[in-house]
């Protein structure tokens, strides 16, 4: 059981942030995420995208930007569950939360702080009807350790940022033991930079690229795990690829899923607030920010996620300090570790 002050759920920008304000108020957080690094979209769909409505940046990538909240909350050493989607909420006893993650990790705190984004993320899968008998079995739709894949030989299908960067990162050391980028266009969505490194890293003979095809049926071996798969370019007979892993890495597709039934008001897809004070939900002592929360004007933007986080933390710390008085400190004047 992981205790602590705040769970927060959900690790994107928001998410992160509010562990900063916490942090200011000496409040301890714990973030789950389902997604194997911290970030949400930010890191996993458009990491290399400028964003431009950040107060104090003309412009910043929102890698960056996730790097630069890494970097912000670091001296408040918050704890990570990530790679686990949070999947139910109990209110106990004593008035505390118990989150229980989709691996079994419990996690309690007397605040929840749903950051979620526009929800947990979930792979977009390939019409194969045998694929689910193969997922951890040689089909995987992210990489959560790269160490899992080192010597082995790899079959990549995607065409964005995540299929490129993760090609590259395997290609380019000689990690694995051999790399097959799979695409069903001529043309990549991916940066333009990770273009030119995947055909540099085929001319030096240490990636396959295979474009307009695309993977149609994957075939096990007799201990049940993925053998090959079969590969159909267009307008040309399949060929057959030997291989330890497939990762079809299409993106991946936001979800309110479980947090949907842990009894809050939903409205389109997500939980109605209390706007005049604290974006609490309909839940005592568990509120929501960022794109998963609605109310009246309610607009989806990181800064107003940010907006709603500072006032969240403000009533969290009289719930887990319910006899201190807080007396709100400058960081101009008392710096950050002077909290």
């Amino acid at each position: 059981m992981i205790k602590t002050d705040i769970i927060i759920v959900g690790a994107g920008p928001v998410g992160l942030f509010t562990v900063f304000e916490a942090g200011l108020m000496k409040l301890k957080c714990h973030i789950i995420d389902a997604l194997p690094q911290p970030g949400g979209q930010l890191s996993e769909i458009y990491p290399k995208k400028p964003i431009y409505d950040i107060p104090g940046y003309a412009s910043v990538l929102a890698g960056d930007l996730i790097d630069n909240l890494m970097e912000q909350i670091a001296p408040f050493n918050p704890g990570f569950t990530l790679g686990e989607r949070a999947d139910t909420l109990v209110k106990n006893e004593d008035g505390t939360f118990t989150i229980t993650t989709s691996e079994g990790t419990e996690h309690n705190a007397p605040v929840v702080i749903i950051a979620g984004g526009l929800g947990s993320f979930e792979p977009r899968k390939p019409a194969i009807e045998v694929l689910p008998q193969f997922e951890k079995k040689g089909v995987e739709y992210m990489v959560r350790d790269p160490q899992q894949f080192a010597g082995k030989d790899l079959v990549i299908s995607g065409g964005g940022d995540s299929a490129l960067d993760w090609t590259i990162y395997f290609a380019k050391d000689g990690l694995a033991k051999s790399v097959t980028l799979v695409h069903r266009s001529e043309k990549f969505r991916g940066h333009k930079d990770s273009v030119d490194q995947i055909y540099e890293l085929e001319n030096a003979g240490k990636l396959k690229i295979i474009t307009s095809s695309e993977v149609k049926d994957i075939v096990g071996n007799e201990s049940g795990n993925l053998e090959a798969v079969k590969i159909v370019p267009k307008g040309k007979d399949p060929i057959f690829i030997n291989t330890d892993y497939w990762l079809p890495l299409f993106g991946l597709s936001p979800k309110l899923g479980p947090i949907g039934d842990w009894g809050f008001e939903i409205e389109k897809n997500a939980i109605k607030v209390d706007n005049s004070l604290d974006y609490q939900t309909s839940i005592e002592n568990v509120f929501a920010v960022g794109d998963v929360n609605t109310y009246a004007g309610k607009l989806k933007l990181i800064l107003c996620g940010f907006h709603e986080a500072t006032l969240a933390v403000q009533t969290a710390y009289k719930i887990v300090n319910p006899n201190k008085k807080y007396t709100m400190k400058y960081t101009t004047v008392q710096g950050v570790n002077g909290f």
